[in-house]
């Protein structure tokens, strides 16, 4: 990854997984406008699980590699303790600004007029 760009793999990694997720989901139906709808259709709550376990493992690893440098392990380098914990930092600020933007969106569809 270089700096100050943003790391397509793990998008796309994102992406391949959801494109997964639905294909799985998708119910043999007899309907095909149903199925045409349900092959569009991603379990929410096991995507957003997913990235969440993600951001905590590379939380952990960062934090890992941090106690590593500390106590004078040759193999860490303090460059790649320092890049490891500012990539573990993006990652929970990413997931802060999904969460705000999923508070928000729920907050306006709360006040939408029946």
């Amino acid at each position: 990854m270089s700096v100050g760009m943003i790391d397509t793999s793990r998008i796309e990694a994102m992406v391949a997984q959801l494109k997964t997720a639905a294909a799985r989901a998708n119910p043999a139906s007899e309907n095909p406008l149903q199925a045409k709808e349900a092959a569009g259709a991603v379990n929410f709550q096991s995507a957003l699980k997913s990235s969440i376990d993600q951001v905590n493992k590379v939380q952990l690893q960062a934090q890992d590699m941090a106690q590593r440098f500390e106590m004078g392990d040759a193999s860490v380098s303090l460059s790649d303790a320092m890049l490891s914990l500012q990539k573990s930092t993006i990652a929970f600020q990413q997931t802060v600004q999904v969460r705000n933007k999923l508070v928000q969106a729920y907050q306006e569809i709360m006040n939408m007029g029946v």
